[in-house]
């Protein structure tokens, strides 16, 4: 496309480039300073079916606590995985930890410079592989993300719909990726995406490329990138059983790694499908809450119903473990544990249950 100049959008990113924490923007660079290869990494596991505004405050916590590839590695997974806590799809902060874990004793706290290497590390599939070896060290990686396929998917007018388009729209990026300032120019297509290509209402009279842009010339820029109908997601159902202990601890489980949340904090339940059978983790009183907690994963809606128990401190339960209070916080639960606990919180007497930190969702 001849007016669709790589140049062009980067002058655009040097006066335009979002400020984010983990970026290195125009400015900077003329000042010297060069992208970390950790906070790229870090910033594109956490950005992965995550937006910007959810990942801000996690990546600064994350930083703070961790500053470098190494404090991570040496990290407890339960503490990684309680800050991770409402970011969703939790095999991301198990593979974090196993990455962090190679980089910090296999390879001296290095990460690797091509995407073929990269792509090697737990955890990094090929757009992200692509990304870090762009942003980071300026390789002439194609980086395709949401945002790019839709900017590709106007600026070339493709009408094959998503997903059966993804071959073709990639192949569109690379031939528009410059072999100088990569890195810049994959988050300046990505920019144009977020803020001036949106998915409704992209607002053209602003973009860099419009004069290029086939959709543009022919008015169909709103209705790209076109999709395949989806059909409705199913909905399981599950039992969340909520036992506070008369010394005030809760009796809580940790998931097992495989699986959804896995790894994760949680109550103890059923299994989670059509019909679920009681699955009480102890014997007690269980009452069953009229509200029931709702959240909706990538491939269904969830609905758990809550019961909750005053136990004796001699309780011995059949599954999980009893946390004393003071060591329990909310915010070290997944979203949708957090909604059971909200809801079940109420019903018992004197708790304390706010805990010493809860993190934002």
């Amino acid at each position: 496309m001849r007016d669709a100049d790589p140049q062009a959008i980067l002058n655009w990113y040097d006066r335009h480039a979002r400020q984010m924490p983990w970026r290195v923007g125009p400015a900077d660079r003329t000042r010297g300073m060069r992208p970390d290869p950790y906070a790229v990494w870090l910033s594109e596991v956490m950005l992965q079916q995550t937006t910007v505004a959810a990942v801000r405050s996690y990546f600064e916590r994350f930083t703070t606590r961790w500053p470098d590839v190494h404090a991570l590695a040496a990290a407890q997974d339960g503490e990684v995985m309680g800050e991770w806590a409402g970011l969703g799809y939790y095999a991301r902060a198990r593979n974090l930890l196993k990455c962090a874990r190679v980089v910090a004793q296999e390879l001296g706290g290095r990460f690797p410079e091509t995407r073929e290497g990269l792509q090697a590390l737990p955890g990094i599939g090929p757009y992200t592989a692509a990304a870090i070896a762009a942003i980071a060290y300026d390789t002439p990686e194609t980086v395709v993300d949401g945002n790019v396929e839709r900017v590709m998917a106007r600026l070339f007018a493709i009408q094959t719909p998503l997903p059966a388009a993804k071959p073709e729209l990639r192949a569109a990026a690379a031939q528009l990726t410059p072999r100088e300032r990569a890195g810049d120019y994959a988050q300046a297509v990505m920019d144009l995406g977020a803020t001036i290509c949106t998915p409704r209402q992209p607002a053209c009279g602003l973009c860099p490329w419009v004069r290029g842009c086939a959709a543009h010339a022919q008015g169909i820029a709103g209705d790209l990138p076109r999709r395949t109908a989806t059909p409705p997601k199913p909905t399981r159902h599950g039992i969340a059983y909520v036992g506070r202990r008369a010394d005030g601890a809760w009796l809580v489980e940790r998931r097992p790694d495989k699986g959804l949340l896995g790894g994760m904090l949680g109550w103890p339940g059923s299994d989670w499908n059509d019909a679920p059978e009681p699955a009480p983790p102890v014997a007690a009183r269980w009452l069953r809450l009229d509200a029931e907690a709702r959240h909706t994963f990538t491939h269904f809606h969830l609905h758990l119903a809550v019961e909750v128990a005053d136990l004796p401190v001699s309780a011995a339960p059949y599954r999980g473990h009893f946390m004393p209070t003071a060591e329990f916080r909310p915010g070290d639960l997944p979203t949708v544990m957090r909604k059971v606990f909200d809801l079940a919180r109420g019903n018992f007497d004197n708790a304390d249950a706010s805990g010493p930190h809860e993190n934002g969702e």
